[in-house]
């Protein structure tokens, strides 16, 4: 009968001695179970969050630049006056300029937003026009649930078309096939060609124009049947404003001339702008400061969490001291009888490493478990990488054999002799 090799043994006989304490080993394992689970659980609710937020700004894209119309604090305290008229934001020359400058842009769409009340039958809702060309379409894509979007055709022949987000169609045509209807929006009278799921992005300032009741229309038509001039009614007082362009999407031909085309943009607006109108925002760049603080904010939660995994290496080496007081005899005989210094550090080393190993993979489903839970309970994102599986057990093991190395060793130190003395 062949031998066990010597480590075999070892791990087997470590095993049975935790076996022989299993409260006392399950207590202990407690410290490491609990410490795995805080990093996988609270490294995976920071990746979800990160990547959630990646998520919302990548949806703007990465190679686009978006200058928003933004109304100067001086202009907000004029236009309260009823014989004021607000002027501000970003205009068809802006757009104009910025098409024919700069080499490094692929397109430029134009955007302008308007509070209309749509009407179909007695249903009445107050929609979001969003005037712009087929072209949003293709730099914004959104899932198209029925028919089409506008295209070129349509702006060209100034047709009386909309596009409808998903929720407005739903409100407004509850019980009709909502293709083909003829909607009444303010005072004209449009045909729906298509239905598509709106997916509001909202980052600070920055925003694509998607809302839950939003109404797509050729700009041209936009200009032709409202005009530029918005009235909006508040507090019983009247307030108009003049906006040509609410937003500019700006799509560069390569992410690596992002930057510095917003760089060229800023000059040019400021040329032409006397009031700071307007506001550049560069998803690229937000992109870079999410992933950033993304990075930080695991390292900070890892770090809290790894806490907890020191705590439970601490209650490892307490309860293998106490396991080498109590074994002093047993060590003893070992020597008496030609065991080596480093076999009996060696065992030692095996029951701490059995520890927290067991401890680690316990841990592990832990920290499975608790993002499950979150994710069902608050319906937050939460994503488990392999990297943080990986990371903790290792941790956890490396934790064990750090804690276990002073235990180890003043067991292999004990004089035989005087351990064989011991009660």
């Amino acid at each position: 009968m062949m031998r066990r090799p010597k480590i075999a043994r070892s791990i087997h006989s470590g095993i049975r001695n935790l076996v022989l304490h299993r409260l006392r080993s399950l207590l202990t394992m407690l410290g490491m179970i609990f410490g795995v689970g805080s990093v996988v659980a609270m490294v995976s609710v920071g990746e979800g969050a990160g990547r959630q937020a990646l998520e919302q700004i990548q949806m703007l894209g990465s190679n686009n630049i978006i200058v928003n119309s933004l109304q100067p604090i001086e202009e907000e305290a004029a236009g309260r006056s009823r014989s004021h008229m607000s002027l501000y934001g970003l205009t068809y020359a802006d757009h104009r300029r910025i098409t024919d400058t700069f080499a490094a842009i692929k397109r430029v769409v134009p955007v302008k937003l308007l509070r209309k009340e749509a009407r179909f039958g007695e249903q009445t809702l107050e929609a979001r026009v969003v005037g712009t060309t087929a072209e949003w379409f293709e730099l914004v894509p959104r899932p198209l649930l029925g028919g089409r979007v506008l295209n070129e055709r349509d702006q060209q022949r100034g047709a009386s078309v909309v596009v409808l987000s998903e929720t407005l169609a739903r409100r407004l045509l509850a019980l009709e096939n909502p293709l083909g209807q003829m909607v009444k929006i303010g005072g004209s009278y449009f045909e729906v060609i298509g239905i598509i799921r709106s997916e509001a992005v909202q980052l600070g300032v920055m925003q694509t124009p998607d809302r839950q009741l939003d109404a797509y229309i050729p700009l041209n038509v936009v200009r032709e049947r409202y005009g530029d001039i918005m009235v909006r009614r508040s507090a019983g007082s009247r307030v108009r404003e003049r906006v040509e362009l609410h937003q500019l999407i700006i799509q560069v031909d390569v992410i690596e001339q992002v930057e510095s085309t917003a760089s060229g943009l800023k000059e040019m607006l400021r040329r032409f702008h006397q009031a700071a109108d307007y506001r550049i925002q560069v998803p690229l760049t937000l992109l870079r400061q999410a992933e950033a603080t993304r990075r930080t904010f695991n390292v900070v939660l890892g770090a809290i969490a790894g806490i907890s995994l020191l705590v439970g290496g601490i209650g490892i080496m307490n309860i293998m001291l106490a396991n080498v007081t109590e074994r002093t005899r047993e060590i003893g005989i070992r020597r008496a009888i030609g065991a080596k210094r480093s076999q009996i550090m060696g065992q030692f080393l095996v029951e701490t490493m059995v520890l927290s190993t067991t401890g680690g993979l316990l841990g592990i489903l832990v920290g499975l478990a608790i993002p499950w839970l979150i994710t069902r309970l608050t319906g937050l994102q939460t994503v488990v990488t392999p990297q943080s599986l990986v990371v903790s057990l290792g941790i956890s093991m490396a934790v064990g054999l750090v804690f276990g190395l002073y235990p180890a060793h003043r067991a292999a130190r004990l004089d035989p002799i005087e351990a064989l003395r011991r009660e």
